[in-house]
């Protein structure tokens, strides 16, 4: 298998078990959002965003640094050394697991109260379990990816999710079934989070198991080769982890500054039933509809680390400009038509799956600002493998720093769209440093001249959308509503990305040259739309 399909196999495996796993997230936040109010819906959110800043930092980016160091030593022909930096990842990981639930659990209400939303507590400590188990399986996933093989670390994150989708909403029913608050049923859902980490250890054991007994029996490995000093190990990983966890973990950090201070921004100006009810609509509902579109560049960010590290360590610069160029494509073309979907369509969204039609504004405008964490994510998954991680560290410390302001800014005078708005400029903040920085490093273009004809086929593809959902809306006066929002999401979808696609070859977005380049399945799908394509176009390549 050549390093592009390598590269395109690998980020479509991870493709696919990421949308199944944010599909089977959404999935969980329905009958979730439906059984819950306000509170527990604060409360859940605030448990889940907590959780997910502080797995991360659990790691200490190590599972990124791994992926990175197993890669490179794999491609010098040094695997034994790439056991002991997995090994000495293993003992950190047991130790810091138990370390962080023991400080989340203790550490608990202190938060609670400081976010004026002290039902939150049984929350967060029945969440706190989950970081027993998790640093682990996040060890073994960086290391699968080191080795190109992206199906474990697939498998396991999707059966995670079926084990924590399935118990958390279980759970939060037979607690309301018993007569219990909203507070312990939001406890019970989060507990889910800890059976999933069980699932997903499994699955990355049984792999862990296979991969040992397939290379002992082609002798991989040498019983006399020198052993690294383990303290030796740690510094040459924390050398490059803690830039790395600092540049990874801003998607959890905004999520969690907004969490944090939804409330008591907003709490002096609309009243604090108003503002826990913002929280609520805000993490039931927006992040779970606006966790969609990153999907593929969350897939492409992870795939990218080990391939760019090896080009770089090899100097093979053609192959890097390649990768970036073609990660970069990817990234802002297939992410582009989800985000104009969802947005156009946020209404009827909101109708179709959720409890009432409250916060539709929300959810269309924190999808809408999606698509510079896309390009944000990426550039640094980019960066972080060129070994440039901590200039990927000082620009997304510059992007949390005009979050912070933003928040406390454009809070006064939009409220609850002014701290969104403050999330989508910080994303474009370090995006712009980031491409800055990469240009100067390998000369790139995403799309050169191209870009007049991306902007017609985002802004036809859009309007037409929002037109067509606008017509949809009409349908809830002639049949039951729900009824009606399902048919406009599905009509809505298809014209979208049917019309994006179309617009994207009649106007020479996509060549045939660059079709040619990608997987065959792609290939196939798009080969009778390139007839669409004008012969001045074609001529023009």
């Amino acid at each position: 298998m050549s390093k592009k399909e390598s590269f395109v196999k690998g980020t479509l495996i991870l493709a696919a078990a990421a949308l199944v796993a944010r599909v089977l997230g959404l999935v969980q936040r329905v009958p979730l959002e439906h059984l819950f109010d306000d509170i527990g819906n604060a409360s859940f959110t605030q448990a889940n965003n907590v959780y997910l800043l502080l797995l991360p930092l659990a790691t200490a980016g190590i599972p990124s640094t791994l992926s990175k160091m197993v890669s490179e030593r794999y491609a010098l022909n040094r695997p034994h050394e790439a056991q002991q930096v997995y090994r000495a990842a293993l003992i950190f990981a047991a130790i810091v697991g138990v370390l962080m639930s023991t400080i989340l659990y203790i550490a608990a209400p202190y938060y609670a109260e400081h976010t004026k939303v002290p039902e939150s507590t049984l929350a967060i400590r029945a969440i706190a379990p989950a970081l027993l188990l998790f640093p682990c399986i996040a060890m073994m996933r960086g290391y699968f990816q080191g080795r190109n093989n992206m199906m474990a670390g697939g498998i396991s994150q999707i059966v995670e999710q079926i084990a924590r989708v399935s118990t958390a909403v279980l759970l939060a029913f037979i607690l309301l079934r018993q007569g219990y608050s909203n507070t312990w049923m939001a406890a019970g859902a989060s507990f889910g989070s800890v059976l999933g980490s069980i699932g997903a250890f499994g699955v990355m054991l049984y792999y862990a198991i296979k991969l040992r007994r397939s290379e002992e029996q082609v002798a991989l490995y040498k019983t006399n080769e020198a052993k690294l000093p383990l303290l030796g190990i740690y510094k040459d990983i924390f050398k490059l982890s803690i830039p790395i966890v600092l540049s990874s973990i801003t998607v959890p950090v905004v999520n969690f500054i907004d969490t944090s201070f939804i409330v008591p921004l907003l709490s002096g100006q609309i009243g604090m039933a108003e503002a826990t009810q913002a929280l609520a609509i805000f993490g039931s509902r927006a992040q779970s509809i606006a966790g969609i579109p990153p999907v593929l560049s969350i897939a492409l960010s992870t795939s990218l680390i080990p391939i760019i590290s090896a080009a770089y360590a090899r100097r093979d610069e053609e192959h890097l400009k390649r990768q970036v160029t073609l990660a970069m494509r990817i990234s802002i073309l297939t992410g582009t038509p989800i985000v104009l979907a969802l947005v156009v369509s946020a209404y009827s969204v909101n109708g179709l799956i959720f409890s009432s039609l409250d916060g539709s504004g929300i959810v269309a405008m924190l999808t809408l600002g999606t698509i510079f964490q896309i390009t944000m994510m990426t550039t640094n998954s980019i960066l972080l493998g060129m070994g440039k991680s901590r200039i990927s560290m000082y620009y997304v410390m510059a992007g949390l720093l005009v979050k912070l302001g933003s928040n406390f800014l454009l809070s006064r005078a939009f409220g609850i769209y002014g701290i969104i708005a403050a999330t989508a400029l910080c994303f474009f903040i370090i995006t712009y440093l980031n491409l800055r920085m990469l240009k100067t490093i390998v000369p790139f273009e995403i799309m050169g001249k191209r870009w007049g004809g991306f902007t017609v086929a985002v802004l036809a593809s859009g309007g037409i959308g929002y037109g067509l959902n606008e017509a949809g809306v009409m349908l809830t006066h002639l049949m039951p509503a729900r009824l009606a929002f399902l048919i406009t999401c599905l009509v809505v979808g298809t014209a979208v990305v049917v019309i994006y696609l179309v617009l994207l070859i009649v106007l020479g977005v996509l060549s045939r040259q660059e079709v040619a380049s990608y997987p065959r399945a792609l290939q196939k799908l798009l080969k009778p739309l390139m007839k669409l394509q004008p012969e001045r176009v074609r001529t023009n390549e």
